[in-house]
């Protein structure tokens, strides 16, 4: 049985052509996360990114909302993601939850956020945690765990500081206050705005632009843009050099320079 057709804790998974469609499933609780949809979404991000069949990540949310973020009923309860003492829960974070930045972070696949609705507290982080954002009219964000009495133990301070930027990541994350998608597009926590009809159709689009490129450089481009986020000149350039020895003599390379010569469209397999 194909890996894909297994059936996830709270999550629902679809490959279509080379996109991998993944949906946080649990709509009773605005996908807010649970202990396996946390381990669930791990296990398919890092399968996905083996799988030289898979060119493209898309992230959605059942039902009307994108991520809830933290089950503010377990929280209540002490139970689930949130049973145990401080230091239990301070493993509890490293081994669970902290494992969706840690591999999100080197996911080499390109990733996209289809937000179909709210994305508050961890949910809107993940968003941020993605290459790519295309969100319906209806989209709200909200960084709401001071308002709440936490902090974003999920890591999102650090994506949505280096996606918006210090002064509108602090603004978020002090005043909890919610963000629509169009105010969000304009701070560039969004690449796109759609009506909320079109938002499948436009994500697939947004899919096979993506998926029609030469794979292995898009996958080394993505690569390439967060190191030169993430270091120094020097270093950035020397790994571009050997980066760009790989390229060069990639199939890929040659495929897309005939189809240019050609003005044709060039097709590249799976490699």
């Amino acid at each position: 049985m194909s890996f894909y057709l297994k059936n996830f804790d709270e999550l629902l998974v679809e490959k279509s052509g080379n996109t991998l469609w993944v949906t946080l499933n649990r709509p009773e609780a605005s996908n807010a996360y649970s202990s396996g949809m946390v381990q669930a979404l791990v296990e398919v991000l890092r399968h996905a990114d083996v799988d030289n069949s898979i060119r493209v990540i898309v992230i959605t949310g059942a039902g009307k909302n994108f991520c809830a973020g933290g089950d503010i009923k377990a929280m209540k309860g002490k139970t689930g993601m949130f049973a145990g003492e401080s230091n239990e829960l301070r493993e509890a974070y490293q081994s669970g939850i902290q494992q969706i930045p840690h591999t999100i972070s080197q996911l080499k696949t390109p990733l996209v956020a289809m937000v179909n609705g709210a994305a508050v507290g961890a949910g809107c982080d993940l968003a941020a945690m993605c290459d790519l954002r295309i969100a319906s009219t209806e989209a709200v964000f909200a960084e709401t765990f001071a308002k709440v009495g936490l902090v974003p133990g999920d890591g999102g301070a650090f994506f949505l500081t280096r996606l918006i930027g210090f002064g509108k990541a602090m603004e978020m994350f002090l005043t909890c206050k919610n963000i629509s998608a169009e105010e969000a597009m304009k701070i560039g926590l969004v690449n796109q705005v759609v009506l909320p009809n079109e938002l499948k159709a436009k994500t697939q689009e947004l899919a096979d632009q993506l998926a029609s490129l030469p794979p292995i450089a898009l996958q080394m481009t993505k690569k390439a843009v967060v190191h030169a986020y993430q270091n120094d000149l020097s270093s950035h350039l020397e790994l571009m050099a050997a980066y760009q020895g790989i390229t060069q003599r990639s199939s890929d390379h040659f495929k897309a320079l005939d189809g240019m010569m050609a003005k044709k469209k060039p097709t590249f397999d799976h490699y």
